[in-house]
């Protein structure tokens, strides 16, 4: 009896399982009123510092988002979301436990290349149409378990296209399934190279680029 159960548990949860790893796909052609903004990114890199009260050096990774609006108004809003997700079920969402003197070393590294680079903290939540008014987001995560072998990053805010699923297990006080909204997403994948205890060296290796429902 109590095997039957556990393995009931265990089909349920591999379903679950199985429904959060299969991301639904955004329309092929989107409605008139829909948009999503064109966006290019740099590889992930590693920048460490020595922090304001802190006795060790602390390991940060940051990607560069270019984000241009060539969508049908003159105006867009961007209210991003950013999480880093390993293969080890570690989540960590962008910006969390980073001091702002870590973003100002990275614009500082790369002020060439991108002058007005911002951070995610930034008061103007309009991007306004057309290149010239192209702007450039710093997102940066403290260091993921050097165990990980592999990582999602996940970027919202970039489309206004959404979408909803019923949840496979969750129901509502009638007993209909819960209803779960998703966003267009930009999911970016990676598998790490180079040893754990060698984390300086660590490199990432860009495995999958596309966009999903979540």
């Amino acid at each position: 009896m109590k095997t039957g159960i556990v393995c009931a548990v265990m089909l349920v949860l591999g379903v679950f399982c199985a429904s959060l790893s299969a991301y639904p796909t955004p329309e092929i052609v989107q409605k008139p009123n829909q948009w999503t903004f064109k966006v290019e990114y740099s590889q992930p890199q590693q920048i460490t510092l020595q922090m304001n009260g802190e006795d060790a050096p602390k390991r940060f990774w940051y990607v560069i988002l270019t984000v241009t609006n060539q969508g049908p108004s003159d105006e867009l809003p961007f209210y991003p979301a950013c999480q880093l997700i390993t293969d080890t079920f570690e989540v960590i969402d962008a910006g969390k436990n980073v001091q702002k003197s870590v973003f100002e070393t990275i614009k500082l590294k790369h002020q060439g290349r991108y002058p007005f680079l911002e951070s995610l903290d930034f008061a103007d939540r309009r991007i306004f149409r057309g290149k010239d008014n192209t702007r450039d987001f710093a997102i940066i995560w403290p260091d993921f378990d050097p165990k990980a072998r592999q990582v999602n990053l996940f970027v919202s805010g970039l489309s206004n296209e959404t979408a909803v699923i019923e949840h496979p297990i969750k129901k509502d006080d009638s007993g209909n399934p819960k209803k779960i909204f998703l966003r267009k997403t930009l999911q970016l994948k990676y598998a790490i190279a180079g040893d754990e205890k060698l984390r300086a060296n660590t490199s990432m290796k860009q495995i999958k680029s596309t966009w999903v429902m979540r």
